[in-house]
């Protein structure tokens, strides 16, 4: 589990610090006391889990959850505080956990430890079962950059290749309800995390380019629209 630590108290950093450095399957990935820096890590670098104070200078660290909940990143919140009065809206977040300040060492520890379970039982759930003929395919979904339907066969793009299957894009909407994936097209499903760019095709469509991949996809200037409100 990779783990980003934000507080502008260089004290309650370094307690942060050494409680989450000691337990085990934890990488630090960035510590700092700016919500500035904090997202810039998080841009560049792939990020489980966001310990952040909430009231900081300049970016907080609400808006920074809120950045993350609109953008629809697969990253979760522990929240630690000494301010009770964002707990309601910071749950309306998603936030994994909120923890006042002051808190034991048993306190974080324990929140770590019931993500780390959380996300174990999110991995089964997150894999797609694709039976073809004799084989069983299992792919997990957030390995999963695109889906194109052409004829009577779907083609599932993933990071390590393609899996031909005869579901329907219909089929594979219903196994896909995650936030990540939409209908772009009524010949594709997309997943945005993967999304490099659109490009103009035609007067209501674009070609969607991805990242790592030359396959291309297409959507609808609708959904275009509709991304830019709801995700970017």
């Amino acid at each position: 589990m990779k783990i980003g630590l934000v507080d502008d108290r260089l004290i309650d950093l370094d307690k942060l610090n050494g409680i989450v450095s000691g337990i085990p399957e934890v990488d630090i990935i960035f510590s700092t006391t700016s919500a500035e820096e904090a997202y810039d890590q998080i841009k560049r670098e792939t990020v489980d889990v966001l310990i952040a104070d909430i009231e900081m200078p300049n970016l907080s660290g609400y808006e920074l959850a809120d950045i993350i909940h609109s953008h629809a990143l697969n990253i979760s919140v522990i929240f630690v505080t000494a301010n009770s009065g964002y707990a309601v809206h910071a749950f309306e977040l998603n936030v994994h956990d909120y923890i006042m300040k002051p808190y034991t060492k048993d306190r974080l520890i324990g929140s770590i430890e019931r993500l780390k379970e959380k996300t174990k039982s999110a991995e089964m759930k997150g894999r797609l079962y694709l039976r073809q003929k004799n084989d069983i395919h299992i792919v997990q979904k957030k390995d999963i950059v695109f889906i194109e339907r052409s004829g009577r066969s779907t083609t599932i793009h993933t990071k390590d290749g393609e899996i031909k299957t005869y579901l329907t894009l219909n089929e594979l909407e219903g196994e896909l309800r995650e936030r990540d994936f939409i209908r772009s097209h009524r010949s594709f499903i997309i997943n945005i995390h993967y999304v490099k760019n659109f490009s103009l095709y035609a007067k209501n469509s674009y070609i969607i380019r991805f990242e790592g991949m030359e396959a291309q996809a297409m959507i609808t200037k609708e959904k275009v629209d509709f991304l830019q409100q709801h995700y970017f």
